[in-house]
């Protein structure tokens, strides 16, 4: 598997799926989830409305996919990440699942390329070495059982986690 690391806004990959730091509603909502809706165009909430009324949301840890709509990217993965309390909630845990059940997502899917914001980072305070730290231990202990994803790229909004997720996936990065 191949990893990059970029810095810039993610709706504008061209990449099979993109990851939407989505809110448990799966609504819009600012951020990297506005972004992406905004990117998108309406067809996309339409959609996400549908699968909130069906599953009745989507809670922390969890992802479902959406079509790309107006996004050169064919598919959106809406994950939910955890909101930080000081990590004595199980938020490492919940993080690990955001990109456990994304790329589960793209797996099953036969997907080969998927882009990942820095899930939880924003808005919901989660620290942004500690959530690098989660998402590399997640990557070192990933075994897919269909490894179809081959390129995994790091789309960061700042160069704070740009840096990091550089230092982390150096050995990796091609991008």
């Amino acid at each position: 598997m191949k990893f990059e690391v970029k810095i810039g806004d993610i709706t504008r990959l061209p990449v099979d799926a993109i990851v939407n730091a989505a809110n448990s509603g799966l609504c819009g909502g600012g951020g990297v989830d506005g972004a992406i809706h905004r990117a998108a165009g309406p067809g996309l909430l339409a959609e996400c409305e549908t699968i909130s009324r069906m599953k009745g949301g989507c809670p922390a840890g969890e992802a479902v996919i959406t079509g790309g709509y107006n996004l050169p990217a064919k598919h959106v993965i809406h994950t939910v990440g955890p909101v930080w309390h000081g990590g004595s909630q199980g938020e490492p845990a919940l993080l690990a699942n955001c990109y456990r059940n994304s790329m589960k997502l793209a797996a099953d899917r036969g997907l080969r390329s998927i882009a990942f914001p820095n899930v939880s980072t924003g808005v919901y305070g989660y620290p942004k070495g500690k959530a690098a730290e989660v998402v590399r231990r997640f990557f070192d202990q990933y075994n897919p059982s269909s490894p179809s994803v081959n390129l995994v790229i790091f789309c960061c909004f700042d160069e704070e986690n740009y840096r990091l997720y550089t230092r982390l996936f150096a050995d990796e990065v091609f991008g």
